[in-house]
């Protein structure tokens, strides 16, 4: 199935959908990422401690992500993406109202459970509806949408910072993500005709080299999102205006450059793009550990921004060895197993941070993504075995986007 149905008819359905809702969901997230730092530190005056703790707690719903499965037996898919992204901008839109731990702690909560559904939903949809070299394209597509749609929201938060509240820029960027919730929420872009999914808690022993990257992604995804900016804001004292010229830095490279990497994943295959993500995010992280220029650590962090959307590959490399069937419940226990690091080391990195210093979670980052770097050596060969097992199941498509 390519992108575009025939000439002259235009996207296909399901694309449209999802990119709708990905813009929706990006600006409400990306919008609360921007914000939170800045908020927890100025206004509701968090220590490293609880900062993490309230990053760990924001990671319980990707830890709950299975629940997904039982959902799916009294809710379709495309209607449960709709509903996540509500709720998405619905938590962001109220966390600036109440600038203290308990509060903020249940909002991000209710943020955070609709982030993750429409995570795992988002990667399924994408996984169902495009064929294998299809696919990456759209994945890569969506992350340059995603990147735009940040791009906006950062220029927004550093035009409107010194003029408007915390309560309203969260309110902005929760309710326009409401608003594509909604619009989403009146459209049907499913196709009856495609395989039924498996209904229920899936574990595969063939998936183990994706359940082992998934698990380990999940440490190498906090440090970069939770402890890289709260450096650059806590040691290096950068300003929410700062944060948000680094972010549109970062939003406009990957606006052009992630389109290109689902075309880099059909040229060079995931082994190779993996291999050059988790080579370089060690030595960002060594440089993150032992950098004491604030010009360098920022410089870091964008490279740190390309690379990480290279794990895209990770999620391809799973739709070239999975039965079609098992794609859904295995995206709801993929965020479950990526987020079972997740939920303890911002916690647990906070205190090491108070405790024995801040190079302690990098030097450990990059440990960990060593690790990683070793095990995607295998993809090529569980890529081999299930085209034994089913050939058509790595088939080249016939068509491309």
């Amino acid at each position: 199935m390519s992108l575009f149905r025939k000439p002259g008819e235009g996207a296909h359905p399901m694309y449209f959908f999802l990119f709708l809702l990905t813009l929706g969901c990006t600006i409400g997230f990306q919008g609360w990422t921007l914000l939170y730092t800045n908020f927890a530190v100025q206004e509701a005056g968090f220590s490293a401690a609880e900062n993490g703790l309230v990053q760990s707690l924001r990671e319980v719903p990707g830890l709950l992500a299975f629940t997904l499965v039982p959902l799916l037996k009294i809710c379709r898919e495309h209607r449960l993406a709709a509903l996540s992204v509500i709720a998405t901008g619905v938590g962001t839109a109220l966390m600036g109202f109440f600038p203290s731990f308990g509060p903020v702690m249940l909002t991000c909560l209710f943020m955070s459970f609709g982030f993750h559904y429409f995570e795992s939903l988002n990667q399924s949809l994408m996984l169902q509806y495009f064929d294998l070299r299809t696919a990456p394209v759209v994945m890569g597509k969506l992350r340059g949408l995603a990147a735009g749609g940040s791009l906006a929201v950062s220029l927004f938060v550093f035009l409107c910072a010194d003029s408007l509240p915390y309560s309203l820029l969260f309110l902005t960027v929760g309710g326009v993500c409401t608003l594509f919730g909604l619009w989403g929420l009146s459209l049907d872009p499913s196709d009856r005709n495609l395989p039924p999914q498996n209904k229920r808690f899936i574990l595969r022993k063939k998936y183990w080299l994706f359940y082992f990257l998934t698990f380990m992604m999940g440490a190498r995804r906090l440090i970069f999102t939770v402890f890289a900016l709260f450096l650059l804001v806590d040691r290096f004292n950068f300003s929410i205006q700062s944060v948000s010229i680094l972010f549109m830095i970062n939003y406009g490279i990957n606006w052009f450059l992630n389109p290109l990497i689902g075309r880099c994943i059909n040229i060079i295959g995931e082994r190779k793009l993996l291999s050059v993500e988790y080579a370089t995010a060690i030595v960002v992280f060594l440089g993150y550990a032992f950098s004491d220029s604030p010009w360098l650590v920022a410089v870091l962090y964008i490279i740190d921004y390309i690379v990480y959307n290279f794990a895209i590959a990770v999620r391809t490399f799973f739709q070239k060895i999975a039965d079609k069937a098992d794609i859904a419940p295995s995206m709801a226990v993929a965020q479950t197993i990526n987020h079972l690091t997740a939920v303890l080391i911002p916690a647990l990195g906070g205190w090491v941070w108070v405790t024995f210093g801040y190079q302690v979670p990098f030097l450990a980052g990059a440990v960990l993504t060593a690790i990683c770097l070793l095990a995607v050596q295998f993809i090529d060969r569980e890529i081999a075995r299930s085209s034994q097992h089913d050939p058509a199941q790595c088939a080249p498509a016939n068509k491309t986007a």
